[in-house]
């Protein structure tokens, strides 16, 4: 087993055949399972992910769903298809009206995976309406292709009757299982935005939907580093965060602490995504406001301000450094520090 994966698990024993792993040994070396969790972003259990043993990639992050649909087989090795042979086929309008799904060619497209049953979802469906009216009106090429995850045809038609944009059949529940398959979803409410020729630009649709009410930053290309707000803070469970938190009363202390951090957070991203990884952190910059804190009191955390913090939530682990100046030099090797696991942690 070689490459990032390697990273992770360090010496792992495969048999020539390739059938016999000594699980055991990464108790016996004192290898953290939680950096498995991290590393692939599990949000839930049971779950079930397949990976090119000899890259480290993954190739399917629903492998249950994969076990599901094709228990014989037939599709191995299951890597990722482009979405346009994924969605291939007729789609729905709420008026009964169908489409090939060669009519999304060309335009950005939001990947809605959602349900009647499930009261987030139906409260960022009203959000999603304006937003998909305003950007429509302002004459972007864009269009949102409901996945639903309802639990009888009456309750999706009832819910695609709020909707103006187009869906897969319910009745196709292969294309609604490929399409999860293809995305990794773990929850709903989830929105992913692809561009134009398919691929994914941020799979966070749903905190920049209710960070731009206006929707004048979409498509919505991921920022490095992120103003910490009630919407985005469910971020915080996806793996390692790291957050500086900062007086916000202090005028331009906010973006003055972007400015800092946000040359560290492109070089990490830049690194991860040379290798087709996701990067294992993620970067946030905190004020001073009810939900800071909350987060706060929930870590344990010392009211100074600046304070420098990575969060590990998953694994209820904090790591701290309480200076009086933050400085380039001192984020710079702070993260190398963590990502060398040379740092040692505090409980939440």
């Amino acid at each position: 087993m070689a490459g990032a994966l390697t990273d992770v698990l360090g010496e792992v024993l495969v048999a020539a055949d390739g059938e016999e792993v000594a699980v055991s040994a990464l108790a016996a070396r004192g290898v953290s399972l939680l950096k498995l969790w991290n590393k692939y972003r599990v949000s839930n259990i049971p779950s079930l992910i397949f990976i090119d043993a000899s890259t480290g990639k993954v190739v399917c992050r629903n492998g249950l769903l994969v076990i599901r649909d094709d228990p014989e087989g037939l599709e191995f090795p299951w890597g990722p298809k482009p979405f346009s042979e994924v969605v291939a086929g007729p789609l729905l309008r709420n008026n009964g009206q169908t489409l090939d799904s060669s009519a999304l060619e060309g335009s950005h497209v939001g990947v809605y995976f959602s349900a009647h049953w499930c009261p987030p979802c139906r409260s960022l469906t009203r959000v999603l309406v304006e937003s998909y009216r305003k950007i429509k009106e302002a004459g972007q090429k864009f269009e949102i292709l409901f996945v639903s995850a309802d639990r009888s045809e009456d309750s999706f038609k009832q819910y695609f009757s709020e909707m103006p944009w187009v869906a897969v059949p319910y009745a196709d529940e292969p294309r609604r299982s490929r399409l999860n398959r293809l995305y990794g979803i773990q929850g709903i409410p989830t929105l992913i935005v692809l561009d134009s020729k398919g691929d994914v630009i941020t799979r966070q649709g749903r905190v920049e939907v209710l960070n731009d009410i206006e929707c004048h930053e979409f498509p919505w290309h991921p920022k490095p580093v992120l103003e910490l707000t009630d919407s985005n803070a469910v971020q915080l469970n996806e793996g390692p965060c790291l957050v500086l938190f900062v007086d916000s009363e202090d005028d331009g202390e906010s973006e003055a602490a972007k400015q800092l951090i946000q040359p560290i957070a492109e070089k990490i991203i830049a690194k991860y995504k040379a290798k087709e990884e996701e990067a294992p952190l993620l970067f946030f910059v905190a004020g001073e406001d009810d939900m800071t804190d909350s987060l706060r009191d929930y870590t344990n955390l010392p009211e100074a301000a600046p304070l420098l913090t990575i969060l590990d939530m998953s694994a209820r682990a904090k790591y701290v450094m309480d200076v009086e100046e933050i400085t380039p030099e001192i984020v710079e090797a702070f993260v190398s520090d963590f990502l060398a696991d040379k740092l040692k942690p505090e409980p939440i």
